[in-house]
């Protein structure tokens, strides 16, 4: 059975997406911090039939990524990546304090770069395979109090346009996802967008996403006001 890894795979987009992966047919990797949220979707998927285990790993200690894959994809016949994880702080550039820039920097970048890095050589072994990065508009155009949110998903989107004119013509495929607001626990807490309304479900986007999987480009925007 072929296996995908899904980062943040504890609630939110990460969650749904696992377990329409898992209703497609594919063996999970749920890849988070923690392991009671990823316990809950693993229990999820089993109960309809699909196979899924935990992996318990922050993507921030790069230096882990590696050892960590390898032990968890042993005898695993692994085929993709959803790169989902990511945290955003938002303000004026100004106000924001140096420990947030460094823990955006860290998840939404070099997370997704050392995720991706350590998971190639399994999928050009084989010779196929599919990486998904889930980026948000704020990859396509700049906004108000995004500065550093927004520089963090454009580096993830030249990322993946790199990725893709590498492997082209080979069959290890990039799609970029750029989505608007969703009505998850990222915006918990945050008074960054006044009309949560405008959100759509993780479950409405998760859909559209598998429904676009032949895309090396999908768009969602958030809905009109």
């Amino acid at each position: 059975m072929k296996t995908f890894i899904v980062t943040g795979a504890g609630s939110g987009l990460g969650r749904e997406l696992a377990l329409l992966f898992a209703e497609k047919g594919f063996e999970i990797i749920l890849a988070g911090r923690l392991i009671s949220r990823l316990q809950e979707v693993k229990e999820e998927i089993e109960a309809s039939g699909g196979l899924a285990q935990t992996l318990v790993i922050d993507i921030t200690e790069i230096a882990s990524i590696p050892e960590k894959l390898k032990n968890a994809l042993k005898e695993k016949q692994i085929y993709g990546l959803i790169n989902n994880a990511g945290v955003g702080h938002f303000g004026p550039l100004t106000k924001m304090s140096d420990p947030d820039i460094i823990k955006m920097l860290q998840t939404n970048i070099y997370g997704t770069i050392f995720m991706t890095k350590a998971i190639l050589p399994f999928l050009e072994k084989t010779g196929q395979g599919h990486v998904i990065n889930i980026i948000s508009t704020a990859g396509l155009r700049g906004k108000v109090n995004e500065s550093v949110y927004a520089a963090s998903k454009f580096a993830i989107r030249g990322f993946t346009e790199s990725l893709q004119k590498e492997y082209e013509g080979q069959n290890i495929r990039f799609t970029a996802a750029y989505m608007g607001g969703m009505d998850t626990p990222f915006w918990k807490n945050s008074t960054h967008v006044a009309d949560h309304s405008r959100f759509r479900s993780p479950r409405e986007v998760a859909e559209y996403i598998v429904a676009h999987l032949e895309n090396d480009e999908i768009i969602i925007e958030s809905k009109k006001s």
